[in-house]
C-alpha cells in the first residue's frame, strides 16, 4: 500500500467516525468530547511532547511509533476543526518552489 493511501484512507475513517459517531470508536470518543476541539489538540499537545522525546533521545523505533501518533491525532483534530486535509495539503502544494 502505497504511503497517500494510507492517508487517505485514514482521512476516510476520520471523517466517517465524525459523521457516524459510536461508542466503541477511539475517534468518536475524541470527536465527541465534552471538552470540543480541545480534546484533540490536548492530544495533539500530547503526542508532539512524546514525539520530541523519542526523537530527543534518538530512539528510532520509539520516534516513528510516535510520529504516527502525531500524524493521527493531528488529523483528528484538523477533523474536529472542521477542516478538510485537502486545504492542508493545498497549502503545502502552494509553498513548493
Amino acid at each position: 500500500m502505497q504511503t497517500h493511501d494510507v492517508l487517505d484512507e485514514l482521512w476516510a475513517v476520520i471523517c466517517e467516525r465524525a459523521e457516524n459517531p459510536s461508542e466503541n470508536s477511539y475517534v468518536s470518543s475524541i470527536l465527541t468530547h465534552r471538552k470540543g476541539v480541545d480534546k484533540a489538540l490536548e492530544k495533539v499537545g500530547e503526542e508532539a511532547v512524546e514525539f520530541i522525546l523519542a526523537a530527543k533521545n534518538q530512539v528510532r523505533e520509539r520516534t516513528v511509533s510516535e510520529g504516527a501518533d502525531l500524524l493521527f491525532h493531528f488529523l483528528v483534530a484538523l477533523r474536529a476543526s472542521d477542516i478538510d486535509i485537502d486545504e492542508v495539503l493545498s497549502e503545502l502544494a502552494g509553498r513548493r518552489r
